[in-house]
């Protein structure tokens, strides 16, 4: 639903918290763009409107996400620019369909798709070992992973290293907080720092190339390095915010274990009962 043009933050507010929450002067900014700071201090100040040109053009300096980039474009009297379907919507057919592909291929390890403010919209089997133990109510959609992580009736009691790995989450989502400004990402960082958990005082191995996730299982203690996929180019907001998080086999136990517990199969369906 819009937003009443009354209740929106000026364009030129918008621009200036981009502009410092990226820790650029006036200056910089009005270099980077191309324009002169005169101009650049005008447009924050409300003493000009930029054009949607001009809008594009600082949004892309400032890397602001799509979805406040069509709130700046809204406040400035433009439409938007970016279009915004739901995941089940018949026009991010392709993209569901790229993400069970990539989803099923990288069974026998797990993986899971979440949005921008860490909700699940879908996982592949190998995930399975991962929830075994944790509180129904976690479980329940929309599932928050980092919650369903670090809660203490979640995954948080079966990681071997909870300190390194709470400290690695909480760091990340506290960047995500830094660069975006989104209020519920702010709320749920609070909520993650309020969960009891051990000191961190492990000094990271100076072999290892990642801080892994050790997991006690029946089969033992396995461990996990991870990475993220995003789409390399959207232009749509919903897949902009999306992202594969996949764990890899952190060592050749883990790698035979996982293989062995032959849970290559559909996709888990959470949110996407379409995500076949």
């Amino acid at each position: 639903m819009a937003v009443p043009a009354s209740e929106q933050c000026p364009v030129g507010r918008q621009l200036r918290d981009w502009r410092r929450r990226r820790q650029l002067s006036q200056e910089a900014l009005a270099d980077l763009a191309d324009i002169s700071p005169r101009h650049l201090s005008f447009l924050e100040n409300g003493r000009s409107v930029p054009s949607r040109a001009m809008l594009l053009r600082l949004a892309d300096r400032l890397d602001v996400p799509l979805r406040d980039r069509n709130r700046m474009f809204t406040a400035a009297g433009y439409a938007p620019v970016y279009g915004e379907h739901a995941l089940d919507d018949p026009s991010l057919e392709a993209a569901r369909r790229t993400i069970a592909l990539v989803l099923r291929g990288h069974e026998p390890y797990p993986a899971l798709a979440v949005d921008r403010h860490w909700q699940m919209h879908a996982a592949n089997r190998a995930l399975v070992p991962f929830l075994r133990g944790v509180a129904p109510a976690l479980l329940e959609p929309p599932i928050n992973v980092l919650r369903l992580s670090l809660h203490p009736d979640g995954v948080a009691p079966r990681i071997a290293n909870l300190g390194q790995w709470r400290a690695h989450l909480i760091e990340r989502l506290r960047r995500q907080v830094e660069t975006s400004g989104d209020p519920v990402l702010d709320d749920l960082l609070q909520e993650l720092l309020s969960y009891p958990a051990p000191d961190h005082d492990e000094s990271p191995d100076p072999a290892a190339i990642a801080v892994p996730m050790r997991l006690r299982t029946e089969a033992g203690e396995l461990s996990f390095l991870s990475t993220t996929t995003v789409f390399g180019t959207p232009v749509e907001v919903t897949l902009s915010e999306l992202a594969i998080e996949s764990f890899f086999p952190a060592d050749a136990k883990t790698a035979k274990v996982m293989r062995a517990m032959s849970l290559v199969g559909r996709v888990l369906r959470f949110k996407l009962p379409r995500l076949k």
